[in-house]
């Protein structure tokens, strides 16, 4: 069978079996894509059935999540944890808590994280969780007990050499320390089984940093590539949690004019550039709208969402030189892209998971923008995880700028990586491909060398 029906037969029969999972096939579709080529080479993928066994989770495991309110009231979530493969390592992904949270998008996500993960060069597996549970407008409290609920049934599935899960939206500092501190209740064990934690009892520094960090040096990486730098650059970021505060932090520290964020309400447009000390006292401690930034700087201006474009996000419709799609899937559309392109927009880098719609990066890479797919540029904070795992493990607690260091380098190797696999194949500048390849065939092998299993 030639590759391409080989690579379509696997689709079709994933989307028979796992209906209605479009962000899962959108993944899936984008990574198969890439891999004909190394397929065409090397006919031992397809002897071996690498696709169809890669494509399906080693294990999925949906829970009922049983809590009560501050009211008294039961409340009931659905949890996931998708251990999609352990080639390289150990399960390795985040849980996310939000109420878009359903199966296809978990399996989306642990799909990604086994070729993000690979990329690293670490000895790490992929795999992603979460719940559909809401922790916006619920009291400390209320998210203490949905925690210690969730918990209570992921703690059977989880270990230091098994799965390690780890933030992501929606799950923060406060939930990772509720998330393991009932965890150590059920185990009596004091070990390095979710990253994340805090400073004082086992995190990392640099942790709550490192995919914000992490995909600006990626993004350092490719201007360098193309004799240019970040210093002086209009960044725009979408976003403003973790990814996105950080990202602008560090875009800042080097040199370039990060001028919006976003949340699920609106945008802000602040030209002489985002203050992150605003931000991060809206954000991270008073958890509230952005709005308030534009009270405190009223030569920003604040745009809510009925007043975006239609079909686009009010951010990349803003004159930038760099877009960094930093809060959720799919957020980025052909509107936007078109409205980047227009606007004089050189480099599209991913920091979210999948940003950017298939129709999008079709006409970026029709316009020639340059373009860091999030398996590579976001792999930042899994990176820092592995590192967290290592102090764990080692029983040592390493410094900011070990760690910042550490993550400077893996990125640079990142980069040269997916660079270099693209020229192998013909494909130079395609970092997607590259990316794609690169993580593919590290995994790929190992699973041949381990048989049929």
């Amino acid at each position: 069978m030639d590759v391409k029906s080989y690579t379509e037969n696997v689709l079709k029969f994933i989307k028979e079996c796992s209906p209605g999972q479009d962000e899962f096939y959108q993944a899936s579709t984008e990574v198969f894509e890439s891999l004909i080529p190394i397929l065409q080479e090397d006919k031992r993928y397809q002897d071996n059935s690498i696709l169809e066994r890669i494509i399906m989770p080693e294990r999925t495991i949906i829970f009922r999540v049983t809590w009560i309110n501050d009211s008294g009231k039961i409340q009931t979530n659905l949890g996931y944890r998708v251990q999609f493969n352990s080639a390289l390592g150990p399960y390795k992904g985040g849980l996310r808590f939000h109420p878009s949270v359903n199966l296809g998008i978990i399996k989306f996500l642990g799909f990604e994280q086994i070729f993000k993960n690979a990329l690293t060069g670490l000895g790490i597996g992929g795999g992603k969780g979460g719940s559909n549970f809401n922790p916006k407008g619920k009291s400390d409290a209320e998210i203490n007990r949905f925690c210690q609920a969730f918990m209570s049934e992921l703690y059977r599935h989880i270990g230091t050499t098994r799965d390690i899960p780890a933030g992501d939206i929606g799950v923060g500092a406060r939930e990772i320390g509720y998330l393991f501190g009932q965890y150590k209740l059920l185990t009596a064990n004091f070990e390095g089984v979710m990253t994340g934690k805090g400073v004082g009892w086992g995190g990392s520094f640099g942790r709550k940093e490192a995919t914000g960090y992490g995909s600006v040096y990626f993004a350092e990486h490719i201007l360098n590539r193309h004799d240019n730098q970040l210093k002086g650059k209009i960044c725009c970021v979408s976003g403003a949690g973790n990814v996105a505060t950080y990202t602008i932090e560090k875009l800042k520290s080097m040199g370039a004019i990060p001028v919006t964020c976003s949340d699920s309400r609106g945008t802000i447009y602040h030209p002489k550039g985002i203050d992150i000390k605003t931000l991060k006292a809206i954000k991270e401690v008073g958890r509230e709208s952005l709005e308030k930034y534009a009270e405190l700087h009223p030569d920003s201006t604040y745009i809510p969402v009925h007043k975006y474009p239609e079909g686009g996000h009010a951010v990349w419709s803003i004159p930038c030189d760099i877009a960094f799609p930093s809060a959720t899937q799919n957020e980025l559309t052909l509107i936007d892209a078109k409205n980047l392109v227009k606007n004089g927009c050189i480099l599209v880098n991913e920091g979210a998971n999948m940003p950017t719609t298939p129709q999008a990066l079709s006409y970026l890479k029709e316009n020639k923008i340059l373009f860091a797919p999030a398996k590579a540029a976001n792999a930042g904070g899994v990176a820092v995880s592995q590192l967290e795992m290592a102090q764990n493990a080692s029983m040592q607690h390493w410094s900011f700028a070990e760690v910042d260091t550490k993550l400077f380098a893996i990125m640079k190797s990142i980069f040269e990586t997916a660079d270099e696999t693209a020229k192998e194949f013909g494909q130079e500048g395609n970092l997607l491909m590259g990316a794609n390849i690169a993580g593919f065939r590290r995994v790929a092998d190992a699973m041949i060398d381990e048989g049929a299993v």
